[in-house]
């Protein structure tokens, strides 16, 4: 099994789940909090580059939900610098395993890539199960 380097916003229900399905699966997950890194556009571009700018963000972050912030219009230049001034933006998590990282958690491609405890078809582990409320991170927040 492997080491996971694990980007995640403290206290997200979802980010918990994804962590256990991955250590119950035999890995190691290093947590780090998404929202305190010290984020650089190099460093951000490591993760983000492979991705469509629109997949670089968190579909439920207040901002996006809004439409103050429209992931489908943004440069990726314009993207860089609202996730480096609101990390909340940054679709999570974000996963580093050696020199290879990814984002977002589709439990099948996470099962591929370094293995994974089998899961319920159809769980929805990505989106935030209280999306539904005005402003679903707003208890955990961190600027």
């Amino acid at each position: 099994m492997v080491d996971v380097v694990f980007y995640e916003k403290s206290g997200c229900g979802n980010n918990t789940r994804q962590k256990n399905l991955l250590a119950d699966a035999g890995h190691t997950v290093i947590a780090k909090n998404l929202l305190t890194e010290a984020w650089t556009i190099e460093k951000l571009l490591a993760f983000l580059s492979p991705y469509p700018v629109p997949d670089w963000f968190n579909r439920a972050a207040p901002r996006v939900k809004s439409g103050e912030v429209n992931p489908e219009t943004v440069s990726a230049e314009e993207a860089l610098q609202l996730i480096l001034a609101e990390p909340l933006l940054l679709r999570r998590p974000l996963m580093q395993v050696g020199e290879e990282r990814r984002i977002g958690f589709d439990p099948e491609t996470v099962a591929q890539w370094i293995g994974l405890t089998p899961v319920e078809t159809g769980t929805d582990l990505e989106s935030c199960p209280r999306q539904h409320t005005h402003n679903p991170c707003a208890d955990t927040e961190v600027r």
